[in-house]
């Protein structure tokens, strides 16, 4: 299934100090895929003053749902809600990038009721944001799911069908829409078949370097259609040292800036590292911008 986005896809451009904020679960929490779009999106245009703030936070839903015995019943689910106003408040974020699911249906079978939790989360999200003056809203559909036994044939069908409701919907309701389900589930089938024991996650759900390669890829896709992309990221990298050390930079800066805006903005998932004072991490941050200028980006 495609996805498409809005009219402006291919007008793609950011002011001077646009904050761009990516809400998510641990995929996104871990980083890869938005140290890559960021690293893409400053090699293409150098002189942005624009800041990627990563804000996704582990076991997170906005479905508000939890299985028993989350995390050996350690805690429940956090849920996006509980924290949203104190993220959009404090960051006030001109661009979101949203990217939930994995976790809505709690790995179980297909339930209607916890479909319509899904979908009810996402149509409020949507609301907040823009009641809170967020100019651009990208949705993403959520990545694809392998279970160890099941293959795509076991949670994967629940995934399915929330990437297509979420696809279907934005287009009726005009929403920018980014499409990495379906390309991560044709990528891993066609794998599959040439190797059988291939897999983009080691359990099942948290991708590797590949498995984010493939999202950042649909996003850079989607925002810089002519942009040059190879198969791995690897390969995007090879034989330009700049970029390399560019991405290195740009990774260490989003993880500062992730974890002192997590601590910040407050959160009820334990286990989490504390982040440094926000200020301290400005500071951090400014320093790195000096590494990177020197690089020429």
């Amino acid at each position: 299934m495609q996805a498409s986005g809005q009219s402006n896809r291919d007008h793609f451009s950011w002011g001077e100090g646009k904050t761009v904020l990516f809400l998510g679960n641990s995929i996104t929490y871990a980083g890869q895929y938005v140290a890559m779009t960021e690293t893409l999106f400053l090699s293409l245009h150098p002189k942005t003053k624009s800041r990627f703030i990563n804000s996704g936070l582990p076991s997170e839903t906005v479905s508000g749902l939890s299985e028993p015995n989350h995390a050996e019943g350690k805690f429940i689910r956090p849920c996006l809600f509980d924290r949203l106003d104190n993220v959009l408040d404090k960051i006030n974020p001109e661009v979101v990038f949203v990217c939930y699911g994995m976790n809505d249906g709690i790995y179980l079978p297909f339930d209607s009721v916890r479909f319509e939790a899904y979908k009810n989360g996402i149509i409020r999200l949507h609301t907040r944001l823009v009641d809170a003056g967020v100019k651009r809203i990208l949705w993403m559909t959520p990545p694809v799911h392998d279970d160890p036994q099941l293959r795509l044939n076991g949670y994967n069908n629940v995934l399915d069908r929330y990437a297509q409701w979420l696809i279907g919907y934005a287009k009726m309701q005009s929403w920018e829409i980014i499409d990495l389900h379906f390309a991560m589930r044709r990528y891993l089938e066609a794998r599959i078949e040439r190797e059988p024991h291939f897999k983009l996650a080691a359990d099942g759900i948290h991708p590797g370097e590949l498995g984010h390669w493939l999202m950042a890829k649909e996003i850079i896709q989607h925002l810089m259609p002519s942009f040059p992309l190879q198969s791995t990221w690897e390969d995007n990298l090879r034989g330009k040292p700049r970029m390399i050390q560019l991405y290195t930079l740009i990774l260490k800066r989003q993880t500062i800036m992730k974890n002192a805006w997590l601590t910040f903005t407050g959160h009820r998932r334990p286990g989490l590292s504390k982040g440094i004072a926000v200020e301290d991490a400005n500071i951090a941050y400014n320093a790195i911008q000096e590494e990177i200028e020197t690089l020429g980006f």
